[in-house]
């Protein structure tokens, strides 16, 4: 009899459990799902291009901001890339600047020969201005000590 009394209290017990484990599980996402961000395409360019124009950056701050853009699913604006290169030049980071734009090619994807070259004719002034050369200028495009491939010899 003390066997079913506790098996009883034991279900009862339990079946309260789950009822309260079934309404704080149903609160939770909820208030965690509020936190949603609606930036537009165009404060995320202005937040990003004051960021890169902000005089005090430093190399670290440039990497740091040029990481979070490689991460993100999406090819810069023109104007950032612009204003990220000029943060190089303020940082004397000429290698820097290369790697971007090396970066910003391979965020290019399959499209590479349609936006590439746009991105390249937009920011041209602001390379000339800078003296910064493309890798394909400097010839970075094809590796130096390359083994040719061994279906094409």
């Amino acid at each position: 009899m003390l066997r079913t009394l506790v098996c009883r209290i034991h279900s009862v017990v339990r079946s309260v459990a789950i009822q309260n484990i079934g309404r704080t599980t149903s609160v939770v996402p909820t208030r965690l799902m509020s936190q949603h961000s609606t930036e537009t395409d165009e404060e995320f360019d202005r937040r990003y291009e004051a960021y890169f124009n902000r005089q005090d950056i430093d190399g670290w701050e440039i990497r740091k901001a040029m990481n979070d853009l490689a991460g993100m699913d999406l090819v810069p604006e023109p104007k950032i890339i612009s204003a990220a290169l000029r943060a190089c030049r303020r940082v004397s980071d000429f290698a820097l600047a290369v790697r971007f734009l090396e970066a910003v090619q391979s965020k290019c994807g399959g499209r590479v020969k349609e936006i590439y070259p746009y991105i390249l004719q937009e920011i041209r002034p602001t390379l000339d201005e800078l003296g910064v050369s493309t890798p394909e200028e400097m010839g970075y495009h094809k590796p130096e000590l390359a083994l040719k491939n061994v279906y094409e010899i």
